[in-house]
């Protein structure tokens, strides 16, 4: 056991002293002191004021230093991203949003994106050296190998790009890229669920789409494709095309971009989601009842969801979100209906705590959990480099 293991156990709060660690692991205290050592040397830990004591010299408190470092968190989306630099414990430092494009392109938006890190940092006073890692969420299926996007959708220019390379001429640093609707779950997760080890994140927007957390983990699937419930084809709508080419799928039917042209229809002028949560707000009774209606379908979907994967809380995310109300009466008046008493028994679904932000926290997240892996740490100390994202490469 490595100083890695070490350091998890400090940064959960486990075991905060070498007596602590070395009843945690079983290892000989003079191991232990030698691990910590390392860690202290890194500036991956520090000491404070002792503990209680039954005798002698109280023991000194090992910390995680949180301010080791910095994460750049990006989440793009098809047309506001938001971007952060975060401590290691994923605690924004700054962040902003902005309105961009995401077909522009691969160069364009990257070099955006670098400019506003370089300006960001500069702004909590810290340099590229600094940097421990980059997390990026983009609205398509990845390669989360590669980093590379694949053959997605709305990311004209953007399939196969790779996204960790681009940015290896600016940092030394790992890059890790996922799709949106993952850095979510995680965010989300992270911040109010760390508990659950089942959990379903759903993104309405335009589209519709599903974040897994599966034994407290993020479930990519075999070729990273899992949790795309927004092609899942619905009854009742044979008539309704979907951009994919199919009849009658989730997103066709009670997307925010399928709910905002079926509004126009009616007489009632929206453009997109954050147009029909406007509405709704506003008490328009035409939008209100379409959302309450999309939440029908939407919980049609998740019924089989829930049977299927059992999991303890769903959370309902997105633009079309924030109309969670309307939304979220919908879906659980069919979920609770059409799932199994057992799946359902101590299942929550609630609206998302952090909103906009939920994939900035998850995109710090994930490179968090990367670069202080123990595997990651041990090899670091092992090379003595000065920090854990140098060996994450």
């Amino acid at each position: 056991m490595g100083a890695g293991a070490l350091l998890r156990l400090i940064r959960d709060g486990d075991a905060v002293t070498r007596a602590d660690l070395a009843r945690a692991t079983g290892l000989a205290r003079s191991t232990v002191s030698q691990r910590v050592d390392a860690l202290l040397a890194h500036s991956l830990v520090y000491e404070t004021g002792g503990s209680s004591s039954t005798g002698g010299r109280p023991p000194s408190i090992l910390a995680f230093n949180d301010g080791a470092g910095v994460i750049l968190a990006a989440d793009l989306g098809a047309t506001h991203s938001r971007v952060g630099v975060t401590d290691l414990a994923a605690e924004p430092l700054t962040e902003r949003a902005a309105d961009i494009e995401i077909s522009l392109g691969p160069e364009a938006v990257l070099e955006w994106l670098q400019g506003a890190f370089a300006e960001m940092l500069e702004e909590v006073g810290h340099g590229v050296g600094d940097v421990r890692g980059i997390g990026i969420g983009v609205p398509g299926p990845v390669a989360f190998s590669e980093g590379k996007p694949f053959n997605p959708p709305i990311m004209p220019g953007w399939d196969g790009f790779s996204i960790p390379d681009w940015f290896a001429s600016h940092y030394e640093a790992p890059v890790l890229v996922d799709n949106d609707v993952n850095i979510m779950a995680l965010g989300e997760h992270w911040t109010s669920w760390r508990d659950c080890e089942f959990l379903l994140f759903i993104k309405v927007g335009t589209g519709i789409g599903c974040g897994i957390v599966a034994g407290g983990s993020i479930h990519r699937g075999a070729e990273g494709a899992a949790g795309d419930i927004g092609h899942i084809r619905i009854s009742g709508h044979d008539d309704v095309v979907c951009r994919c080419g199919n009849i009658g799928c989730l997103e066709a039917v009670a997307g925010g971009g399928a709910i905002a042209a079926h509004l126009t229809e009616e007489g009632v002028e929206a453009k997109n989601a954050r147009d029909v949560v406007r509405l709704v707000r506003a008490g328009d009774q035409v939008a209100t009842r379409a959302v309450r209606e999309a939440g029908r379908s939407l919980g049609d979907v998740l019924a089989s969801c829930v049977n299927f994967f059992n999991p303890r809380v769903i959370v309902i995310g997105g633009d079309l979100g924030r109309a969670h109300e309307q939304l979220l009466a919908g879906v659980r008046e069919v979920t609770f209906q059409r799932s199994l008493p057992l799946a359902t028994g101590a299942l929550r679904i609630v609206p998302s705590e952090l909103g906009d932000r939920a994939g900035l926290i998850g995109a710090a997240v994930l490179v968090v959990e990367h670069v202080l892996a123990p595997d990651v740490i041990d090899r670091a100390i092992e090379r003595g480099t000065a920090h854990a994202g140098a060996a994450a490469n």
